[in-house]
């Protein structure tokens, strides 16, 4: 109970921490949000002190000391506002991630788990019949698949499979003329455009899963342990499964949780070369647009879905494996 109470602390801790670090960069880079705004106002001519407090209230643009800024945002971090964008003006931040983010968390979500799966059950058969033609193939498929760039893959998806071919869409996460609803028709339209984003995010995050699952287990299967048992006479079943894969899983499943934390914020080149309308493709027209409350809300996103997933992972390694209890 001491380890998981202690888990839980060092969360709440890191996560306040996540928080007041978001809180403070901001607010150390030169000017304030209706500078540019009223830059632009000055060259059509003279801004008045009271255009400048209005544009300052439309932006949201905190006021008072330090402090109470601080007390202000906890509060609107609590309830999930975080003011308005300024390149979706008047468009509330929380609004736009709140349309984006269910499409990053069903494409890279579901293939981030159908990766970590597949690569941990295909590693660890792997390593059973090492040597033998599954194992050679394998090995050298992974090692392949782990070199390409996502970009450049998805290029060559996009070419051969959706101009070439034709046999996939080539852009946005359902067809223009269906109407986003509860039927056949939407999910059809929906799961088809997902295909080649899905299939490039799959075949570049599975070689890591693949060989790291194969290598751990081949270490693991010539440890006194995994031996012993062989030697009582269990099924050899038996010993990879409860035995060897149990204590193998435990190093991918810290890549796991990595990768499970980086799915909030989308696989931002897939997203943009497939025009997928995810959270990575909004990130990136908040870059391009210095959209500071949406990257900052973004940014906070991802780094509590990376903290909640490693917290998780902890969990789940005291769970699996009890040495680390003590």
């Amino acid at each position: 109970m001491r380890y998981f109470l202690g888990k839980i602390g060092l969360f709440i801790l890191t996560l306040w921490a996540a928080i007041t670090v978001n809180f403070i960069l901001p607010r150390l880079m030169p000017g304030s949000p209706a500078d540019a705004a009223v830059a632009k106002l000055s060259q059509n001519g003279t801004v008045t002190p009271e255009m400048r407090a209005s544009i300052e209230a439309q932006l949201g643009v905190p006021k008072g000391n330090i402090f109470s800024q601080y007390i202000q945002y906890l509060g609107n971090v609590a309830h999930f506002n975080f003011g308005v964008s300024y390149s979706n003006f008047p468009s509330n931040v929380s609004t736009l991630i709140g349309n984006t983010l269910p499409w990053t968390l069903t494409l890279v979500g579901v293939v981030t788990i159908l990766s970590f799966i597949i690569g941990t059950v295909l590693g660890a058969v792997m390593a059973w019949r090492r040597g033998r033609a599954l194992d050679t193939v394998g090995s050298v498929g992974g090692s392949f698949l782990s070199a390409f760039p996502a970009f450049w893959l998805a290029l060559m998806l996009l070419y051969f499979l959706g101009y070439l071919a034709g046999a996939f869409p080539t852009s946005g996460a359902y067809s223009a003329d269906i109407v986003p609803s509860f039927s056949g028709a939407f999910f059809a339209s929906a799961l088809n455009h997902a295909v080649l984003p899905g299939l490039t995010i799959l075949m570049t995050s599975l070689g890591g899963s693949i060989m790291g699952m194969r290598n751990t287990m081949i270490s693991t299967l010539g440890d006194d342990y995994v031996t012993f048992a062989e030697a009582n006479g269990l099924h050899q079943r038996t010993v990879i499964l409860k035995y060897a894969a149990r204590n193998a899983l435990l190093p991918n499943l810290t890549s796991f949780g990595l990768q499970i934390g980086g799915v909030v914020g989308g696989s931002l080149l897939v997203e943009q070369v497939f025009g997928y309308p995810g959270v990575g493709q909004l990130l990136y027209q908040a870059v391009t647009n210095q959209d500071y409350p949406l990257m900052q809300a973004i940014f906070l996103m991802i780094t509590i879905s990376v903290l909640t997933a490693n917290f998780i992972v902890d969990i789940l390694y005291g769970v699996l494996d009890p040495r680390t209890r003590r």
